[in-house]
Parts: structure tokens; C-alpha cells; sequence
């Protein structure tokens, strides 16, 4: 640390703080994530080893490709093909796709392009579009307004881990959660959070 100016604190999260800081040796701003490691019988926490590993990978790249950024990187996962069985304990529970609330180990870019959704909505709302405080309640505030998944529109959805028998309810109006969205961007969003696995853009 001794090699850093921290400048000032720019966010903060459930697992620690980040700082805008100065390499004092060549100027160059940097951003210094200072993590709270609980230790516990198991050693350093998981999503730490995770976030570091993952920060590794990226580093050793020039450039991050891509329009649009967003990351989680104490939850995040490397994408690999034949898709691996993973955790369902990803991503915060607001912008958590419902296969994953639902138990499914066995998940794709598709539950990213869900969050990235949720976070479209909450920007046009300035509020969250499912702020549930529950796995259970996270999945019944997204079946009221996008519809309850059946076997003919999600086949396997019943065998999945958590599922049980919810409501049934019809899917909604899209465009009456955003009412200040633009006809265009309602129907983009109607592309990114369809309740089904299947049809979500990747």
C-alpha cells in the first residue's frame, strides 16, 4: 500500500470499499479495492479467491472489449464451453435471473443479459424492478409482472431444485413498469426479461 495515494473512496459493497488512487512512482491513477476477509475455519472466503482470479485473467488482457461493462467480480464466474455446474448463489438478489432463483446450476450469459434488464429498468424507473427481500420473494415479484413459467413455455421448469407451485399469474403490461420508456426500449426489454430460460438475447 505504500506505493499508493489513496485519493478518495468511489463505492462500497457488501464485501469491502474502493479507493481512486495515485501509483506514486509513475502517476498513474488505479483503483484500490480494500476487502473485508472474515476468516472462518475454511480459510480466506470463496468470492474473494474468485474476484482475485478473475482479476488476474482480465489483467493479463490489453483491452476489455465491449460497449458495455458491468461486473460483480466477487460473484462472477469464468464463462466455459461445455457450460459447468455452478453455485446458484450469484448475483445480487435484485438482478438475479429466475433459473438461478430457482436452483439450476447449469446457466449461460443469457442470467448476465437478465441482470443487465434489471438494471435498464432501474435506471429508466430510478427505482428497482424487483426488489424482492427474499429468493421466494424475488421470484413472485418477477412472475406478477412478466407471467408464472409453466412446462409448455419453459419445459423443465418444474423439475428445477426450488421450485413449488406459485400463483398463476398472467404476464403484464411491460410498458405500464417503465412508462417513460420509449416504445423501442420496451420492446428491448421485453427481449431481456422474458420469464422463460429460453428466449433470453445472449
Amino acid at each position: 500500500m505504500e506505493k499508493y495515494e489513496k485519493l478518495e473512496k468511489v463505492g462500497e459493497g457488501t464485501y469491502g470499499k474502493v479507493y481512486k488512487a495515485k501509483e506514486i512512482s509513475t502517476g498513474q491513477i488505479v483503483a484500490l479495492k480494500k476487502t473485508r476477509l472474515e476468516m472462518d475455519e475454511e480459510g480466506v472466503p470463496p468470492t474473494a479467491l474468485r474476484e482475485i482470479s478473475l482479476l488476474q485473467m482480465l489483467s493479463q488482457s490489453l483491452y476489455i472489449k465491449g460497449i458495455l461493462k458491468i461486473a460483480d467480480l466477487g460473484l462472477g464466474r469464468a464463462f466455459t464451453v461445455p457450460l459447468k455446474s455452478y453455485t446458484h448463489e450469484i448475483v445480487t438478489l435484485w438482478y438475479r435471473a429466475p433459473e438461478v432463483l430457482l436452483g439450476s446450476t447449469t446457466y449461460s450469459t443469457g442470467v448476465d443479459i437478465w441482470s443487465v434488464g434489471c438494471i435498464f429498468a432501474e435506471m429508466v424507473r430510478r427505482q428497482a424492478l424487483f426488489p424482492g427481500d427474499s429468493e421466494f420473494q424475488q421470484l413472485l415479484n418477477i412472475f406478477k409482472l412478466l407471467g408464472t413459467p409453466t412446462e409448455q413455455d419453459w419445459p423443465g421448469v418444474s423439475s428445477l431444485r426450488d421450485w413449488h407451485v406459485y400463483p398463476r399469474w398472467e404476464s403484464q403490461n411491460l410498458a405500464r413498469a417503465v412508462p417513460s420508456l420509449a416504445p423501442e426500449g420496451v420492446d428491448l426489454l421485453s427481449h431481456v426479461l422474458p420469464v422463460t430460460v429460453f428466449p433470453v438475447f445472449t
